[in-house]
């Protein structure tokens, strides 16, 4: 949250309560429209664009396929700043919780299924890769009472190596460029199905944590009832 008066960020003009401070309403409302979010909104945008100029003309078109890759490559550079400066200058809402992961995943998921429409890239490898990252997010909200787990350096290397890979894909390459994205690719995969099995594996260690200390509380509350009683 920045702390800036709604009326200066485009909110309702809510006056501040006594003490100088600013309701709730009005600080997450002026929150909202914050640099982090409207760059994740801006990536949510790229989306139909990115796949209306891959598709265009047949798909085949370099030139399209060039501006193609120009929005991807914008949809990933900004995927790297929202989320530094939302933690850089606390502007982490509610919003940005929830639109920053479906945006990356929009993204990547439109690139990836078009691809394989147009044969570029084989079904298994975009099933692959949606079903590790749909899957882990699903994981995420299951263990979310027990805590968050965080991104490894694996993760963010898999994110790089992704996004790398379908970049030039999206580009029309040939000869020996085209044999290195399938490299690029082929690490990709292996980096997404070890980092996926590496997070699965921190989910049950955190939720077997969490379901421990609720056990341990509730057990500790139990004996503190008993006391009181005497």
């Amino acid at each position: 949250m920045t702390g800036v008066p709604a009326s200066a960020a485009g909110g309702s003009g809510a006056k501040p309560v006594r003490g100088g401070k600013l309701g709730t309403a009005a600080v997450n409302q002026a929150s909202l429209w914050n640099i982090a979010n409207l760059l994740t909104m801006l990536r949510l945008v790229l989306v139909p664009g990115f796949v209306l100029l891959l598709l265009h003309n047949g798909g085949y078109d370099p030139a399209w396929r060039s501006f193609a890759w120009a929005a991807f490559a914008i949809a990933m550079i900004t995927d790297l700043f929202d989320g530094h400066l939302a933690r850089t200058y606390n502007l982490v809402t509610d919003f940005g919780k929830i639109a920053d992961p479906i945006a990356d995943k929009a993204i990547m998921g439109a690139a990836l299924v078009c691809l394989s429409y147009l044969g570029d890239l084989p079904w298994w490898v975009t099933g692959v890769i949606l079903f590790r990252e749909l899957g882990i997010t699903l994981m995420r909200f299951w263990v979310i009472r027990h805590g968050v787990i965080p991104a490894s350096r694996g993760g963010k290397m898999k994110t790089l190596a992704q996004g790398t890979a379908v970049g030039m894909y999206v580009l029309a390459l040939t000869g020996p460029l085209a044999t290195l994205r399938f490299w690029v690719m082929a690490v990709a995969v292996v980096l997404t199905v070890l980092t996926g099995l590496d997070y699965v594996r921190q989910a049950v260690v955190l939720r077997r944590k969490g379901l421990a200390a609720e056990r341990a509380a509730a057990a500790a509350g139990g004996r503190g009832s008993a006391e009181a009683e005497r």
